[in-house]
This record gives structure tokens, sequence and C-alpha cells, in this order.
């Protein structure tokens, strides 16, 4: 996925909003909490992060080409990242993108999920 894509999918997702920061990184926010970190190496290879839940997480931590968080696991949180190949086809990720940006909404509260045109649940 390039950095294109990744921010037009981010983009289209309901009561987004997107920062560059944390050393370039493109971080993807709905209300205000983080659901989608972007940044590339070098040479152009993806680095995406996403919340995933728990049955999730336990599956991809192992899988190739993805790995716990840095940072953001260790300290107990349930964060995957895509960096390299084999990884996760753009569909997949795509997916895993939107789920996280549902869990993260899911844990604003009804105001503020209400405010942002959110369902409820």
């Amino acid at each position: 996925m390039t950095r294109d894509e990744y921010n037009a999918f981010c983009g289209s997702l309901p009561a987004t909003s997107h920062v560059v920061q944390w050393g370039g990184s493109h971080v993807w926010k709905v209300g205000g909490k983080v659901f989608a970190i972007g940044g590339w190496d070098d040479k152009g290879r993806p680095h995406i992060t996403f919340k995933t839940s728990d049955l999730a997480y336990e599956m991809l931590k192992d899988k190739r080409g993805l790995r716990p968080a840095p940072y953001l696991a260790s300290r107990g949180m349930k964060w995957i990242q895509h960096y390299a190949k084999p990884g996760l086809a753009d569909k997949a990720l795509k997916a895993y993108l939107a789920e996280s940006h549902r869990i993260v909404a899911l844990g604003l509260s009804g105001k503020k999920r209400k405010e942002l045109g959110l369902p409820e649940r």
C-alpha cells in the first residue's frame, strides 16, 4: 500500500482527522484517538500500525511480515505493525484498518460518538 492509498483509505472512514507527527508518521485519528499510524522507510516500504481485537492480535502477531507494534504492544496494548512482505494483502490491510477505526470509535464516549455522527454501538 502506498502512502497515498493509505491516506485516501483512512480519510474515507467516518469522522477522521490526519496529522503528521512522530518523525513524519501519518497518524489517523477518530475523535482525537489514534487508530492508524503509517510510516515508510527510505525504500518506500510501508510500516503500518493498527489496533486489533484480542483474537486478531493472537492470530496476527507471529505471521511473517507482521509483529506486535513496537512501543504500543510492549505496554500491553493490542496493536500490530505490518512492516514487510508477505504481511497482509492490501484488501486485508484495509479491513484491519477499518476494524481498528471501529474499535477506537467504540471506545469514545456516547456523547462524543453522537457529536461525530458515529454509531452508538
